[in-house]
């Protein structure tokens, strides 16, 4: 039995006109107690507010008010409720009531209240004599796929007000739920029938209209702020990758899209995704769906959930460099790139990128940019050799007919970098080709000729020499106040040549690098303690993006804000031969701001001199032509 105090939990008021439970503004009329001349007047104020989500309560509710002259104190009424109408979502398990709370009686002419009988479904009536202006009880009946009426409540007129008695009853009319699950979004409407004492007279009947406004929460609608699409090679992206495969015809995925859909009040991993709407999926080149539904422009059902749905790319035999869309009626993803490679490189150009390589493994010393017939980058494996046998005594490794497999970087580099085995001192020359080894290349070019592709061919440098002494430099001679410096801390070998990258202990004395002015770091991975570090780690590749240089220890730093001459110190460590263990310095100069706008100024005086000196003389000469022409 439904309590006053769990009125104010449940939402959603019966409305008409206003997107509520409504219940019809025109009066009804039928014959009270059957007596000639004697009717029951039915009026219906609509709510107010509403409780979104949810189902309505009394306090949103609409009020029903009926109304009629009791001839006799026996005369009574039945309101009876009948479901009309429900969302279409809503399915037989679900139980939401029709509730009428009892709001008050007032009598004209007499005193007095009327005797009310309330129904819940399954018990038995009850009567209950009700005083005025108090909601103390409600009843009401559940509706669901096998119940679709019942009889919500009765009134009689008191026995104390006799005979030619006018009784108004009022009642609060709204939606309750059984469960949360209960509370569908839509609109529900129930036709309520006014039966006269017995069935005399002719009833009279008005619908009530209940609208359940869904929750931001538990809406269907994809956000663009929230929801996701990602491609890769992995079935569950959580980035995009630029896609990259063999353009041969398979019924095997080479990739897939990964796509969530959240409403806006989702905005986390972890959400539900309640979100549901159709994926539009488009490629220029390939396929895209599922196994089932796939080709180049498909509409797929979204199951969702919080982790999302994951569509597949498929090759199909074509070629090329391709633009894949994503979108659903609410959101459109950015676009997605596939590159379908031919099934041979066209060209294959090799360059070195580490000038000297260390006895052991070097990652990424050698770069191959690999290009199919349309000029896209060709993705599938390559293998570096040595060219000939005094080159696989020094690097590779350690055969001509066996190359060693490069990887495809498939971030913003889009290339193929080889590790290569540094094996004794020297120069190695390598090359690069499409097949693992020779003898694979060779029946390939049998079968097929120009299968195998081979690369230009590169020299690598193993060296394997120590460090000597120690070298200091800045990467410019004159810097503006305060702007940014990058300092170099190189090794050298005895023939002063830069030496392989390594990590150096005591590569300087205690101390570090010093400097003759104050540097700051901010923004700056450095700091003052790093300066004063005495071993270092030296690069292996250039890079733009940090100032590294092969070969070196690099420091960022940011010059004094006054100009003159920046001179940086340091002493080589215990790692060095005695001879190496000497001081060593460099210097740069920072301009100084006033004596370079002094010396602007000087210059510019000079060259007004320069100017007045030349119109004073012009002057004489127009003089001089002018007294001859009058001679």
């Amino acid at each position: 039995m439904l309590q006053t105090t769990n009125f104010k939990r449940i939402a959603l008021v019966t409305v008409a006109a206003l997107g509520m439970g409504v219940l019809s503004s025109a009066p009804s009329q039928a014959a009270f107690s059957g007596t000639a001349g004697a009717q029951l007047t039915v009026t219906v104020a609509n709510g107010t507010g509403s409780l979104e989500g949810s189902a309505s309560d009394s306090t949103t509710a609409a009020t029903v008010t009926v109304t009629g002259l009791a001839l006799a104190n026996s005369d009574s009424y039945t309101i009876t409720a009948v479901k009309k109408s429900w969302p279409a979502a809503t399915t037989g398990g679900l139980t939401p009531r029709l509730v009428f709370g009892w709001i008050d009686t007032q009598t004209v002419g007499s005193t007095g209240a009327v005797i009310l009988t309330g129904r819940t479904e399954g018990t038995t009536d009850t009567t209950t004599a009700k005083s005025t202006g108090a909601l103390t009880t409600a009843f009401g009946g559940a509706f669901n796929s096998t119940t679709d009426s019942f009889s919500a409540v009765s009134a009689t007129a008191p026995a104390s007000g006799g005979a030619n008695t006018y009784v108004n009853s009022k009642w609060y009319a709204w939606q309750d739920s059984g469960t949360a699950t209960d509370r569908v979004a839509g609109t529900y409407t129930y036709t309520l029938i006014v039966t006269p004492r017995l069935g005399e007279g002719t009833p009279q009947t008005t619908d009530v209209t209940i609208t359940i406004a869904a929750l931001a929460s538990a809406s269907l609608v994809a956000s663009p702020g929230s929801s996701t699409a990602f491609i890769g090679t992995a079935t569950a992206a959580t980035s995009d990758t630029v896609l990259s495969a063999l353009a041969t015809s398979s019924d095997t995925p080479v990739g897939y899209i990964r796509v969530t859909l959240r409403n806006a009040s989702e905005t986390t991993a972890s959400a539900t995704a309640t979100a549901r709407e159709s994926v539009t999926i488009t490629t220029t080149i390939g396929q895209v769906g599922t196994s089932t539904n796939r080709g180049r422009s498909v509409v797929l059902a979204y199951g969702g959930g919080a982790t999302g749905v994951t569509y597949d790319v498929y090759a199909d035999g074509t070629a090329g460099s391709g633009t894949i869309t994503v979108s659903t009626p609410s959101v459109t993803f950015s676009t997605k790139t596939v590159n379908f490679y031919s099934a041979k490189p066209a060209t294959l150009v090799a360059s070195v990128p580490t000038p000297n390589l260390k006895v052991g493994s070097n990652s990424d010393s050698i770069r191959v940019a690999a290009k199919d017939a349309n000029g896209n980058p060709w993705t599938g494996t390559l293998y570096v050799y040595a060219v000939a046998a005094a080159d696989a005594a020094i690097a590779g490794n350690g055969t001509i007919t066996t190359g060693s497999s490069c990887s495809f970087d498939a971030g913003t580099d889009q290339r193929h970098e080889c590790t290569i085995t540094g094996i004794a001192a020297g120069t190695a020359k390598m090359k690069v080709t499409n097949y693992s080894t020779t003898a694979l290349a060779t029946a390939a070019d049998a079968a097929t000729a120009g299968s195998s592709v081979t690369s230009n061919e590169v020299s690598v440098v193993v060296n394997t020499n120590t460090a000597a002494t120690v070298k200091l430099s800045f990467d410019k001679a004159t810097y503006a106040p305060g702007e940014r410096a990058r300092i170099y801390v190189t090794p050298l070998d005895s023939a002063g040549k830069e030496i392989a990258s390594n990590a150096i202990t005591s590569l300087l004395a205690t101390g570090g690098v010093s400097s003759n002015a104050g540097f700051t770091f901010s923004g700056s991975t450095t700091t003052a303690d790093s300066l004063t570090a005495t071993s270092i780690t030296t690069q292996d590749k250039s890079s733009s993006t940090t100032g590294a240089k092969p070969g070196s220890q690099v420091y960022t730093v940011f010059m004094p804000p006054t100009g003159g001459v920046v001179t940086i110190s340091a002493t080589g460590g215990a790692s060095l031969p005695l001879a190496g263990q000497v001081a060593v310095t460099a210097t740069a100069t920072v301009t100084d701001s006033g004596a370079a706008a002094l010396a602007a100024v000087n210059a510019l005086a000079t060259t007004v001199a320069s100017l007045k000196t030349l119109i004073t003389t012009l002057t004489n000469l127009v003089l001089k032509i002018q007294k001859k022409v009058k001679a």
